[in-house]
């Protein structure tokens, strides 16, 4: 009887190893943001804007959109690791799964450097309350209700149909090596910013360093990426994000 050699044994454990690597990712993340991602969060008055201060806030966006978007990636993060795993078995080229992740952070990190730079307009209008939150009426209800109408729009739509879709992805977008890892990656996380990004701008509604609030803007994505009904609760919840909207600036006049 043969017995499997160290190297067989780890990777029949890939699939829980990625998983709890994911994992690990988004706690972290998650319980640097709780916190309060080094920033003097009982300072009431205004930040100032300098070079360090700016690249603090890019890093929070960064990790905030880590721990929201790596959880609702996985299906797609898991499979990639598993047809990658059977190329290599194949005689394929070694190419690890953080790649592929890499290339997807990658895009919302660009993301994260123009949230960044809207926070930065947004308080020097004195448009944001010490928690990050738009402290005017008007603003949250637009943010609402351009939220809500991005949910109805056929782009919208047309990008969840990718992220909900992992198979139909990897068999038309395989790519092989690293370099096409990190291109599957950038370009699975751009179909995921198609689907997201508006959302991602209620974090200005309802506080950026608010924990509730991100927890559950991630758990309405998950449930929108991979619940059977995730395009009904798309459009959906975009009727009721425009409604209630339309209540908040209502209450200006």
């Amino acid at each position: 009887m043969t017995t499997a050699s160290p190297l067989a044994s780890l990777l029949g454990r890939e699939r829980l190893m990625v998983a709890g690597g994911l994992a690990a990712v988004v706690l972290l993340a998650t319980a640097w943001l709780v916190a309060g991602a080094g920033m003097d969060m009982a300072a009431m008055g205004p930040m100032a804007w300098t070079p360090a201060y700016a690249g603090l806030v890019l890093l929070m966006w960064w990790a905030m959109m880590a721990a929201m978007m790596l959880p609702s990636a996985a299906p797609m993060i898991l499979l990639f690791a598993a047809v990658n795993r059977r190329a290599r078995e194949d005689g394929g080229r070694y190419v690890p799964t953080v790649a592929f992740v890499l290339g997807y952070l990658l895009v919302w990190g660009g993301f994260s450097a123009l949230a960044t730079g809207a926070q930065w307009g947004l308080a020097r209008a004195a448009l944001l309350s010490p928690m990050m939150a738009a402290s005017s009426v008007v603003l949250g209800g637009v943010l609402l209700i351009g939220a809500g109408a991005w949910q109805l729009t056929p782009l919208k739509h047309a990008c969840l149909r990718h992220c909900r879709s992992p198979f139909a992805f990897v068999s038309r977008h395989w790519r092989p090596g690293a370099g096409g890892a990190v291109r599957m990656g950038v370009l699975h996380g751009a179909f995921c910013l198609g689907c997201c990004w508006v959302l991602m701008g209620l974090l200005f509604y309802g506080g950026v360093m608010n924990p509730a609030w991100i927890i559950g803007l991630a758990l309405y994505v998950l449930v929108e990426k991979c619940v059977p009904f995730g395009h009904a609760v798309g459009a959906l919840s975009g009727l009721a994000l425009i409604v209630w909207g339309g209540m908040v600036v209502a209450t200006a006049w």
